[in-house]
């Protein structure tokens, strides 16, 4: 073997060696993962950086935190009953998923956390919630509260400074969050996608999650 020859050789064994680690490294990082085989969408930081602890007050106008509510697999929607068409068609899509999921042997509980405090007391949100799913839970709490879980959640929504006008829009994020107990936050799924794809996305999450415990 000459020079040239014998350099190309080992070229080729450095190469194939840079492939195999790097093939290595991403296998591990996905072994890691119970979930990789179930995640369409990628979070900046991390899942573990969307969520956490919460006080609010539910529709019975109980005071709740986040371990009250997320003690079984949730999804996580922030809206308002006064919204005129999003809000309503995100949760009966919503609504169709925890069906579905339902016929498939998996109990999923809904949650409705309200981004307009001023206007959904719980006694509203409780008419609206139940008239979507008769398991969709309603949040709601002071200005401050919902700001703080909100934040926790990295949603956005905006209230109007002049809120004289009864029918006023609040403008708001519209992603569902999907949370495992013991896990937190997992997948959020955006408005386009249809409740039986979302439903078998779910069943995914679930179904790697009992089988790691």
């Amino acid at each position: 073997m000459n020079v040239s020859t014998r350099s190309i050789a080992i070229a080729a064994v450095a190469v194939t060696a840079v492939a195999l680690v790097s093939i290595y490294a991403v296998s591990k990082r996905q072994g890691s993962d119970k979930f990789a085989a179930c995640r369409a969408s990628t979070v900046a930081g991390g899942p573990g950086t969307i969520g956490g602890p919460f006080t609010l007050t539910d529709e019975n106008g109980k005071r709740v935190t986040d371990k009250d509510v997320l003690n079984q697999p949730s999804i996580v929607y922030f809206g308002y009953t006064f919204c005129p068409d999003i809000c309503p068609a995100d949760t009966a899509r919503n609504a169709e998923a925890t069906d579905a999921l339902e016929e498939m042997g998996y109990m999923l509980q809904p949650v409705f956390i309200s981004v307009d405090p001023g206007r959904d007391k719980p006694e509203v949100l409780k008419e609206w919630t139940d008239y979507i799913h008769p398991r969709m839970l309603g949040l709601t709490g002071s200005a401050e509260e919902i700001a703080a879980v909100a934040k926790e959640y990295k949603t956005y929504f905006r209230v109007p400074d002049d809120t004289s006008d009864p029918y006023y829009i609040v403008d708001h994020m519209t992603q569902t969050y999907l949370m495992l107990p013991n896990e937190g936050f997992v997948e959020f799924y955006d408005r386009e996608m249809d409740p039986e794809a979302m439903a078998a996305s779910i069943a995914c999450f679930l179904e790697a999650d009992a089988k790691s415990n």
